[in-house]
C-alpha cells in the first residue's frame, strides 16, 4: 500500500498486518448490514477459533499456575498455589468473562491473600454469590474427582451424554444430575 503522509508530498510504502478478535459473530453482522462487508473480506484472512474457557476447563488448573506465577514475579511474592476447594470452585464456576475473569480473580486473590496457597476466604463474596447462582456447593475431593470423571467420559465420547453415561455405569439421568450439580451444563 502506497500513501503520503499529512502535508507530505513523498508517497511511502507500508505493510502491516491487522490482528482482530471479537467475540461476535461477524459474518451474521455482515449479513444483518451491521459489519461492512469489504472490511469483513479485508480482515477474514486466516481466522483462529478459541472455545470459551468454559468448553476447555481442563485448561484452568494449568492457567490459573500461569497467573499465579506471573503475579509472584510482578508483585514479589510467593504464594504457592490454590486450595482443593478454589480449584474445585473454579473448575465448576461458569466464566462468563473468559480468561481475563480468571486471570482479575486470582489478581483479587492475591491482593488479600497473605498465605502460601489461595483459599475461598480470599475470593471476593461477588464471586462466591455468583458461584452459588450457578449451583456450586463447596465440593468435597470425592466431588471432585467425580466431576474429573464424568468430564473425561463426556470428552472421551464427544460430548455424547448417552455414551457417557453407559461408560460410567449410570443412567442418562443421573449423569445429568451430577453434571447439573458439578456446574458441567452449558
Amino acid at each position: 500500500m502506497r500513501k503520503s503522509r499529512l502535508g507530505g508530498t513523498r508517497t511511502l510504502k507500508a505493510d502491516f498486518r491487522v490482528i482482530a478478535a471479537t467475540n461476535l459473530e461477524v459474518k451474521k453482522l455482515v449479513e444483518k448490514g451491521s459489519f461492512r462487508e469489504d472490511l469483513y473480506y479485508r480482515l477474514n484472512v486466516a481466522k483462529i477459533r478459541l472455545p470459551s474457557l468454559r468448553q476447555r476447563r481442563e485448561d484452568i488448573p494449568l492457567l490459573v499456575e500461569h497467573f499465579i506465577r506471573k503475579f509472584n514475579l510482578l508483585k514479589g511474592r510467593s504464594i504457592r498455589g490454590v486450595t482443593p476447594e478454589v480449584l474445585s470452585f473454579l473448575l465448576t464456576y461458569p466464566f462468563p468473562g473468559n480468561i481475563r475473569e480468571l486471570e482479575n480473580i486470582v489478581e483479587y486473590a492475591f491482593i488479600t491473600c497473605k498465605d502460601p496457597f489461595i483459599g475461598m476466604e480470599h475470593l471476593s463474596s461477588e464471586l462466591l454469590d455468583e458461584g452459588e447462582k450457578s449451583g456450586y456447593s463447596l465440593s468435597s475431593p470425592q466431588d471432585l474427582e467425580e466431576a474429573e470423571k464424568i468430564r473425561a467420559a463426556l470428552e472421551w465420547h464427544s460430548g455424547g451424554r448417552p455414551e457417557a453415561a453407559q461408560a460410567l455405569g449410570m443412567s442418562r439421568t443421573t449423569l445429568w444430575r451430577k453434571m447439573k450439580k458439578h456446574g458441567l451444563l452449558t
